[in-house]
């Protein structure tokens, strides 16, 4: 889908959270720019027939979004295919939840942006659920206060190992996307102290392992964890969000990469997510773009 400029709006307003340090240069911001994405996360349910196909799909507050926007959302949906799901070796319907996240990019030719559907989860988090690692102690990473008095924002997706005990046995920043512009060597050294901060948090947090379903005696578990250094503000729903992405760090100890599209904007703060499960319904139309 094509849109008149919804990054350059982004990264133009104060409300996007880009904040730019004063060493910036011009040339480093234009490279920013090329870099740079815009987010949005939406949610809803989705209804399956027993084919596969979408047969309705509702999604949540569409009255807060563009019209066109809603309509390239719901299109877009309704032409995924799942794999039929089964019950008693019979294809019956189904609802899930879903969260999507949109991305906005510069198109090469500069007449706008594209948005496109980058990401889709079928599951949401429930601390109830004995079937998947659930939080039991995992205090908030304290903001390093350099990074707070220069206003720096941003997200760090967290791999852990968890082991049988509840205790994390290894912690990785797979990820650190930030709202803040500026040199590379600067970015870089926002980037790893937010890591550092999520990290040393991470490492004596404690975690209630499955004690149902069909990863219950497994040795270990990985679970992915968003942090946010947000200042306290929170983004509206069906809102932009420009980042810079990070680079992507590879956990040493897994040797699955399942669910390596996630990202901070996709998961909720605050929740736990099983890296390896992925228990929803399987998509078999590509997102595409």
């Amino acid at each position: 889908m094509r849109y008149p400029h919804i990054l350059a709006l982004a990264l133009a307003l104060g409300g996007a959270g880009l904040a730019a340090t004063p060493e910036t240069t011009a040339q480093t911001a234009r490279a920013v720019r090329d870099a740079a994405e815009a987010s949005m996360t939406l949610t809803g349910r989705i209804d399956i027939g027993t084919d596969g196909h979408v047969t309705g799909f509702q999604l949540d507050h569409a009255d807060k979004l563009p019209a066109d926007l809603a309509a390239f959302v719901q299109g877009q949906v309704q032409a995924w295919q799942f794999q039929p799901v089964v019950a008693n070796g019979t294809p019956v319907t189904a609802q899930t939840p879903v969260s999507l996240r949109l991305v906005s990019r510069p198109s090469p030719d500069g007449a706008g942006d594209n948005v496109r559907v980058a990401g889709a989860s079928f599951t949401r988090y429930d601390p109830e659920d004995t079937s998947r690692v659930t939080s039991v102690e995992a205090r908030a990473p304290a903001y390093p206060k350099n990074l707070a008095a220069m206003r720096a924002k941003g997200d760090v997706l967290l791999l852990l190992k968890v082991g049988r005990d509840g205790a994390v046995e290894d912690v990785v920043a797979e990820q650190v996307n930030l709202r803040v512009v500026g040199k590379e060597s600067q970015m870089r050294q926002v980037r790893n102290e937010f890591a550092r901060a999520s990290v040393s948090a991470a490492r004596s947090w404690i975690f209630r392992p499955p004690t149902t379903g069909r990863l219950k005696d497994a040795e270990s578990w990985t679970v992915r964890i968003p942090v946010r250094y947000a200042m306290g503000e929170r983004a509206a729903y069906g809102t932009w969000e420009a980042y810079i992405p990070g680079p992507r760090e590879h956990a040493p100890w897994r040797t699955s990469q399942a669910g390596a599209d996630a990202a901070p904007d996709l998961l909720s703060a605050g929740g736990t997510y099983m890296a390896d499960l992925d228990d929803g319904p399987r998509l078999l139309t590509p997102l595409g773009g």
